[in-house]
């Protein structure tokens, strides 16, 4: 079975403008003055973090997805339960400016506005596997920043021991909020602070060499990508550091079938479907899954039997 999601920028070819009148127009725009536009972008491009220099340790098994499937199939339930639509809705959601509190057990609280952790943040790109919890997964370049490095800047203190997140909540501009009013909003979730500290877990800003789309988390999104894609919150705008435990919004609401964790495990199923085997977006090639999503030497030392 093959998803066919089309593609954003396919137009019909009757549609095309024939080459004659693009060459005319071109030279229409540089009598106004506009052949300094070139000159104007490369410079705009000089300034952006994007695209920002790929780290080669992160290393796939697999090919890149392809970026319109990335973009163009996701979960993101404040605006719809269906995957391909995500992508048609999120036209009215404002990205910037944006800010983002951390507060709690910190020595330093700060709220950060994204552009200037853009400028402070150490961005690199890493290509990791994606796994959801609905037994499908991706491989996609990620930009962001490793969250130590915001914990060092805010300097947590010795009883802070965990990572409090919350998403961002405006349901005038999400109708998935209306649509779905027995889910606890805002969508909250959390990491114990070993689990944040650890090397693979990162603040997401950017995707396939630009910004973050909105349909995937815009401005700013979690990945920790030995869990499941659940755990991965999007459009944060809160980050509280507690010494409790804190609830997570798929553990809250359904125990029975998403652990505190959510650590991907093929030998523990679902309640409702195997965890054995994943299909791959957008081919559906079917492959096993990995334990930790194939992460586990770096951080199956940080938990014990049980632990998901």
């Amino acid at each position: 079975m093959l998803i066919k999601i089309p593609r954003g920028w396919e137009i019909p070819e009757r549609e095309a403008a024939p080459e004659n009148v693009y060459h005319n127009r071109r030279r229409f725009l540089e009598g106004l003055g506009f052949a300094g536009l070139n000159g104007l972008l490369a410079r705009a491009a000089a300034t952006s973090p994007y695209p920002a220099r790929r780290n080669p340790t992160y290393e796939l098994d697999r090919p890149i997805t392809e970026e319109w499937a990335a973009t163009g199939y996701n979960n993101f339930y404040e605006f719809t339960l269906d995957k391909q639509r995500v992508k048609d809705l999120v036209g009215k959601f404002e990205t910037s400016p944006w800010k983002v509190e951390v507060s709690g057990l910190v020595a330093k609280p700060k709220t950060y506005d994204v552009d200037d952790l853009l400028r402070r943040m150490p961005l690199e790109e890493r290509t990791y596997r994606m796994r959801c919890v609905e037994a499908w997964s991706m491989a996609v370049p990620w930009t962001g920043f490793p969250i130590s490095a915001l914990l060092k800047e805010v300097q947590p203190k010795p009883e802070a021991k965990f990572l409090r997140m919350v998403t961002v909540y405006r349901p005038a501009v999400m109708p998935g909020i209306a649509a779905q009013p027995h889910y606890p909003w805002p969508y909250f979730e959390a990491l114990r602070i070993d689990e944040a500290m650890n090397e693979l877990s990162l603040f997401v800003t950017g995707l396939y060499g630009k910004p973050l789309p909105k349909q995937n988390g815009a401005p700013i999104r979690l990945i920790v990508p030995w869990k499941y894609g659940l755990k991965s919150i999007k459009s944060i705008v809160k980050i509280e550091l507690t010494a409790k435990r804190p609830p997570t919004l798929w553990n809250q609401v359904q125990s029975v079938e998403y652990g505190w964790y959510s650590n991907v495990n093929p030998k523990r199923p679902h309640q409702r479907w195997s965890q054995a085997h994943e299909k791959v977006i957008p081919t559906m090639e079917r492959r096993p899954t990995l334990m930790y999503n194939g992460y586990e030497k770096y951080v199956a030392s940080l938990y014990k039997e049980g632990d998901f």
